[in-house]
């Protein structure tokens, strides 16, 4: 059994000497990370200026960073600033959720999700003054 033990430890020096030295001349891969798929599209797919064409009513999204904050602006057609613009993952679905406070709008939501098949935003607005829901769907401006 000692021997056996011995066999074991130089096998395993051997392999943490051979890792090392493929670390040292930077032929290691580093890991990955999540991956992106046809199924789970990237943020970056939301960049863009959307249409909801049963007003005019217009979000642009300009940028997004790593945590889902989303460089975005609206506009009906008075731009106005959002206060809350974010994206987020839910399994394969991409989720947008924007506040509007500004111009009357009194706590406003949008809560959409990005359609890949159609490329088009879809969700629901909520008109907090008025307390109504509508079904709303943004199309991409080309």
């Amino acid at each position: 059994m000692p021997r056996l033990r011995q066999t074991a430890f130089a096998l395993l020096q051997g392999l943490l000497v051979a890792a090392g030295a493929a670390l040292a001349q930077g032929s290691a891969v580093a890991p990955a990370g999540p991956a992106v798929s046809a199924e789970q599209p990237a943020l970056g797919v939301l960049v863009g200026r959307w249409v909801r064409p049963d007003g005019g009513y217009v979000i642009t999204i300009k940028g997004i960073d790593a945590a889902g904050k989303l460089d975005a602006g609206y506009a009906n057609p008075t731009p106005l600033p959002f206060y809350t613009a974010e994206a987020s993952r839910d399994g394969a679905a991409l989720k947008l959720f924007f506040e509007l406070r500004a111009g009357g709008y009194g706590g406003s939501t949008y809560t959409l999700t990005y359609d890949a098949a159609s490329d088009r935003l879809k969700g629901v607005y909520y008109q907090a003054v008025a307390r109504q829901k509508f079904e709303v769907v943004f199309l991409r401006s080309k």
